[in-house]
């Protein structure tokens, strides 16, 4: 197996610290709103990866916070606290808004065929662990009280930019726009810690501390999370290209500070998915959920497919075009598959068997290039192996790719004929140019959970899963 390391800037081999036994930290949701897609491309990223070791033969133990104490929008503790945002739109409180979000991302990830990681837990259920750590950062002189917060000195750290590259003179106070001074900090790249004299008001996760009635920094919430469940060192960091800095760049500081020794070998991150505006964002345009997708006809996993032809670290424009190019790939595999299952025949060839496994296992092994590993599963379903051989490639690569290429939905006959009823009004309403009867229609068929897709042959369906 190799991979991209951020931290070295390279493609290497992958070397766990103890044989095939790999721990595995992937940063959570932030859960006051619903993910938009370009977050749930990060949990496909690391789904993915997550299976592909499992594939090559490898045990993982993977853990993943939940963000329900809200960081802010702005770093320097200087925005909104998104988890009061979320509350204060919703007109709930914030442990509501936590659990109704928390819930609504794992519906996501169970669409989208994404395994749930062996621990999950909430940033709040661990102030006691922060406070420990905060403790020894201020014996050991890694941190410092000042103006009622506890911050972390960077400059402690001389390897402090060395996974984002940064140049440390680009972050000096009016260089930036968005490096402003803050008079309680040495240095302007410090970072909270703890806080119980905050920049902003009302504040409503607050807890009792050493330092006084307050909250825990955000990034010291992923670094005792992870040492909590994993010990003290990990194999593989994931997260969103975003997350290097300040976050990971933080994590990094204070985990290692406070171990005493190097944390973490590999860290690896997903690309931005944009939309043709720029990067996407739960504020810019129309907010792009997966239920969304839904009630526009898409079937979740025409999603999945979508990511998968493109590699994790490039950056990947969506537009419905393109997710319609990716509708029309996924339900052509999906019907050749079928056809394949329907007629079925003769033995499993090993040899042949072998041959295109150690290829879907090599595309796997570089860097996951899942685009190479689909040309592999085509190759397979074009060759003139019998239909047993076929089958079980398919099975053996869809424990990676999870998209349900073996699982058919079946229509009973009587909404088989409403539906066929609909789909001929719809035709009907589209030629005499009533495009609002037939928008309707649409919608009304995907309530009835079934989606369709107009095509040169005319409109096909299915159920959605």
């Amino acid at each position: 197996m190799k991979v991209y390391n951020t931290l070295t800037k390279k493609i290497e081999p992958f070397v766990p610290r103890e044989g095939k036994e790999v721990k595995m930290y992937t940063c959570g949701p932030t859960v006051y709103n619903y993910a938009h897609i370009g977050n749930l491309r990060t949990y496909i990223f690391e789904d993915i990866l997550e299976k592909s070791l499992e594939y090559l033969g490898y045990h993982v133990t993977r853990t993943m916070n939940i963000t329900d104490v809200g960081h802010l929008t702005d770093d320097s503790d200087d925005g909104e606290d998104k988890m009061l945002k979320g509350a204060l739109r919703e007109k709930k409180s914030v442990y509501e808004i936590a659990d109704f979000y928390t819930k609504e991302f794992f519906e996501d990830c169970k669409k989208l065929n994404i395994k749930k990681p062996q621990y999950v837990s909430k940033a709040s259920d661990h102030i006691e662990d922060y406070i420990r750590m905060i403790k020894k950062l201020l014996k050991d002189g890694y941190a410092y009280q000042a103006n009622g917060n506890v911050y972390f000195d960077v400059s402690k750290m001389p390897n402090y930019y060395e996974l984002s590259g940064k140049n440390p003179d680009d972050l000096k106070v009016a260089v930036r726009d968005e490096v402003e001074a803050d008079n309680s900090k040495k240095n302007p790249a410090d970072f909270g810690l703890w806080f119980t004299n905050s920049k902003f008001n009302d504040q409503a996760m607050k807890w009792d501390s050493p330092w006084g009635v307050g909250y825990p920094g955000w990034h010291i919430e992923c670094s005792n999370i992870a040492i909590h469940f994993l010990g003290e060192y990990l194999d593989i960091h994931c997260g969103g290209v975003d997350n290097i800095f300040p976050h990971h760049t933080n994590e990094i500081a204070q985990s290692e500070a406070y171990l005493g020794h190097s944390w973490c070998r590999y860290w690896m991150h997903g690309e931005y998915l944009n939309d043709e505006t720029g990067k996407m964002s739960k504020s810019n345009g129309e907010f792009l959920t997966l239920s969304l997708l839904e009630k526009k006809g898409y079937d979740p996993l025409s999603y999945r497919y979508f990511c998968l032809e493109s590699h994790y670290r490039k950056q990947l424009v969506f537009t419905y075009e393109s997710l319609d190019r990716a509708v029309s790939s996924y339900q052509s595999l999906k019907n050749k598959v079928k056809h394949i299952m329907e007629h079925a025949d003769g033995t499993v060839d090993q040899e042949a068997y072998q041959m295109y496994q150690k290829q879907f296992q090599e595309a796997l092994s570089d860097d996951l290039n899942t685009a190479n590993a689909l040309t592999v599963l085509y190759d397979v379903l074009k060759s003139s192996m019998s239909g047993k051989t076929k089958l079980e490639l398919i099975q053996s690569f869809d424990q990676v790719l999870s998209l349900s290429l073996l699982e058919t939905e079946t229509i009973d006959a009587e909404l088989k004929e409403k539906v066929l009823s609909l789909i001929e009004e719809r035709t009907k309403a589209k030629k005499e140019k009533d495009y609002e009867r037939a928008d309707q229609i649409r919608e009304t068929l995907n309530e009835m959970g079934i989606m369709i897709k107009d095509t040169r042959e005319g409109t096909t369906f299915e159920k959605i899963k």
